[in-house]
């Protein structure tokens, strides 16, 4: 394994990595500035493997700390119940026109505010409550709003969970079809928060197609992968889209969603005014610069370097015996895309500890403990 190197002193640190104006935060409020220094420091402290994370370029700081902020802009660029929203709606009408340009989409909706708020906005087009959906379980890999029963996917809707298979941990697509075919879903939710492997969206489409299901893809943990042409895209095979803006596609904490042209009214109206209130306009053009940036040449070679570093990271990691399985690596081993699963009980018996490094729990797909005693670890190189 690579030996530890400390981290350059806080004062190398170039002081756009602070945000704008940081000098009026330290000026007027020193215990928060205080704070933003210190979360600064952990950063660069260790090694941040949190598949969940990312770092944003200070052009998009700087849109995410501009006046932007101050407006008011409930409903859509042309549409709005607020006066004076000319400005806003050129970076919002920007921001629509570079997503479905990037990812080749009919739609795209840029104001909801998490990923988790897409799904809701998504369920909420496509679904009324009692209805059937059929998802990735949680323990195999699944998001809480694929239908947790603490989520309101889970209390809300009837929902059927697939799984992986036990002796290589890949979808078993046989299962879901089969699943399909029982409780004939009126969604079928593709994409997962634990699953490092490609997911192949053309057969979800023709397990969709054959129960006359929507076919709804999170893409939240593999969209800045797309975007960068580093992995298949789901854009042509999906009814909607659903994903984060935060994670490999290194915009501003948010959500986005992408749907045909058919389900534009129904995605718009369930976000605005069913689910949400007014747009964070500060973020719709952070996330509009986002998407300037991952049209970029250079964004693609990051991509694939990010494919890379996640292959090289589960293998020397297999080497050190970190498998899942005791016995050998399982092919969920061998990443796809950004992360890599790690089993605890592996990772003790070789002993292999990276030095202040950060990763993010799962619970286990073969035994029912909690999340804060986990059975997996999420590891992701994408900054």
């Amino acid at each position: 394994m690579t030996p530890w190197v400390e981290p350059l002193p806080l004062q190398c640190v170039d002081d756009h990595l602070l945000g704008p104006d940081f000098g009026a935060l330290e000026a007027n409020d020193p215990e928060i500035a205080a704070v933003v220094l210190g979360e600064l420091d952990r950063v660069r402290g260790g090694l941040q493997l949190i598949a969940s994370e990312n770092l944003t370029s200070p052009a998009v700081l700087a849109a995410l700390g501009s006046t932007l902020t101050n407006k008011y802009a409930e409903g859509y660029p042309g549409r709005r119940y607020y006066g004076g929203c000319a400005e806003v709606d050129k970076a919002e009408e920007i921001g629509i026109a570079r997503a479905k340009d990037l990812f080749g989409a009919d739609h795209a909706n840029l104001q909801p505010h998490s990923g988790s708020s897409a799904n809701l906005a998504a369920y909420a087009a496509l679904l009324q409550p009692g209805d059937t959906v059929l998802a990735m379980g949680l323990p195999h890999g699944g998001h809480l709003t694929h239908g947790s029963k603490v989520n309101f996917s889970g209390k809300w809707f009837a929902t059927v969970g697939y799984t992986v298979r036990k002796d290589d941990e890949l979808i078993d697509y046989d299962e879901v079809r089969e699943l399909a075919l029982a409780h004939r879903p009126k969604v079928i939710i593709s994409g997962a928060t634990a699953y490092p492997r490609l997911i192949d969206f053309a057969k979800f489409r023709e397990i969709a197609d054959e129960v006359g299901a929507y076919l709804l893809v999170d893409a939240a943990h593999f969209i800045g992968l797309v975007a960068g042409k580093a992995i298949p895209s789901p854009v042509a095979h999906a009814d909607v889209v659903t994903f984060t803006t935060h994670k490999v596609l290194r915009g501003p904490r948010g959500g986005m969603i992408l749907c045909r042209a058919g389900l534009a009214e129904r995605i718009d109206k369930a976000v605005f005014p069913f689910t949400q209130g007014g747009p964070l306009m500060h973020a719709v053009a952070a996330k509009a610069v986002a998407l300037r940036e991952a049209s970029l040449p250079e964004f693609q070679g990051y991509a694939a370097q990010v494919v890379k570093n996640a292959q090289a990271l589960a293998a020397g990691l297999a080497a050190e015996g970190c498998a899942r399985s005791p016995a050998a690596p399982t092919p969920t081993w061998r990443s796809s895309t950004c992360a890599t699963w790690v089993s605890p009980g592996a990772r003790r018996r070789s002993g292999v500890t990276p030095p202040r490094s950060r990763s993010t729990r799962t619970r286990s797909r073969t035994t029912r403990r909690s999340r804060w005693s986990p059975r997996g670890f999420g590891w992701a190189r994408r900054a």
